[in-house]
């Protein structure tokens, strides 16, 4: 039978295994748990109505089916599948540990962060040897971009778990296009931007010598366009003969293609690619950042990435570069913080415009226009198909 483009793939997670398991919740621990008084007997010194050998599982199970109880409210709160994405073998004692739970309640989040940690390790650290080594001191940011491909990689193998969307843009047009529930865009954003924010207090660790030298001493911080700036190791500064426009649009365009490309790889009715991008997805993000860097990356640095670019900016002004982060370029930073927003809904709707036939917005009447026009009735639409996948 021919492979038919365009089939469901609401929540593009890696499939770098055989999947998360998808165990019903109502199938943990149904005991009959009988909740009786324990009266105390002076005769026998002991308490009647004790537990059993044969009932001491039971009470134990209820304890476990209240921790479970905990675990699920809180993944529903946050938009999360129940059950989260665990293998069989790994399901055992070490689960009833308090960080085991914790970890399984909060399992795609810490995934978004370690893979978004992960990114900006390698891309901060690239730029950081080109600028500190190879005296290229006003640097915008753009340098190193084949690590910058090698960061986005690595983060998307770590991530696999969650999606591995490691960008508050990509997330975004995954919530409008896919299907992925809204209610995880706050904790994935979060959990995003706090991994950009680390990683960029473990390469300052790592460089803070070398910043000293290059900058003339300790506690001396600038920003592009100083000659002996170092600022722009965490974040993205555009040309000094830019305009707001080509500012904007550098990004924009940038995300554009980011978008339009990732939907194509996880399409599975592309031909040209494997089933969901397959484990070659990875590989093929590489390329993509690679090439985008090479093309688009010298004018503004090429940021497409809220966390990429705000979380390691907001920890160069805690560590004293001082208002310069915000001011430079004309007030450049809002520019990374919203140019990704709106290329990658750009690129997302051209991609099902003119290619995607599956669920999509776009692939309804009026383009998705008449679903903005009657909000509450997509909204409640949305809960409904969620609640039957079990998602909410």
């Amino acid at each position: 039978m021919a492979h038919q483009r365009g089939s469901p793939t609401h929540d593009w997670a890696l499939p770098l295994n055989n999947g998360p398991t998808q165990r019903d919740h109502d199938d943990y621990f149904k005991p009959d748990l009988k909740h009786q008084h324990l009266t105390y007997t002076p005769d026998t010194q002991k308490l009647e109505n004790a537990p059993t050998e044969q009932e001491a599982p039971e009470r134990a199970a209820s304890g476990n089916l209240v921790e479970h109880s905990t675990t699920l409210g809180v993944r529903t709160a946050l938009g999360l599948h129940p059950s989260a994405p665990l293998s069989e073998e790994h399901d055992g004692p070490q689960q009833e540990l308090l960080w085991s739970r914790i970890r399984l309640a909060l399992r795609e989040p810490f995934a978004e962060f370690c893979g978004t940690l992960i990114l900006v390790l390698f891309g901060d650290g690239s730029v950081a040897q080109v600028l500190l080594s190879a005296g290229q001191k006003s640097a915008p940011g753009g340098n190193g971009y084949g690590a910058w491909g090698l960061g986005v990689m690595l983060g998307v193998y770590v991530a696999g778990d969650s999606g591995a969307y490691l960008n508050p843009a990509i997330t975004f047009s995954s919530c409008l296009y896919r299907g992925l529930p809204w209610r995880r865009f706050p904790i994935y954003l979060l959990a995003q931007l706090l991994g950009g924010f680390v990683a960029a207090g473990i390469v300052y660790g790592n460089y803070i010598t070398a910043i000293d030298t290059v900058e003339g001493g300790p506690g001396i911080r600038t920003v592009p366009p100083s000659p002996t700036a170092t600022a722009g190791i965490f974040c993205t500064y555009p040309q000094p003969f830019l305009t707001k426009t080509s500012q904007f649009f550098s990004e924009f365009i940038a995300s554009a293609i980011l978008m339009f490309v990732i939907f194509a790889l996880k399409d599975d009715g592309n031909n040209g690619v494997s089933k969901g991008g397959g484990n070659w997805f990875p590989l093929g993000l590489f390329f993509l950042i690679f090439g985008l860097g090479a093309c688009f990356g010298w004018e503004t640095g090429y940021a497409i990435n809220l966390a990429r670019d705000f979380g390691p900016r907001l920890f160069s002004f805690c560590v004293g570069y001082g208002h310069g982060v915000w001011s430079a370029g004309g007030y450049y930073f809002w520019i990374p913080m919203f140019a990704p927003f709106c290329g990658c809904a750009f690129g997302g709707f051209l991609y099902d415009l003119f290619i995607y036939t599956g669920p999509s917005p776009v692939n309804t009447p009026w383009l998705g226009l008449q679903r903005i026009a009657h909000p509450q009735k997509t909204i409640r639409g949305r809960l409904r198909e969620h609640k039957e996948q079990g998602v909410v």
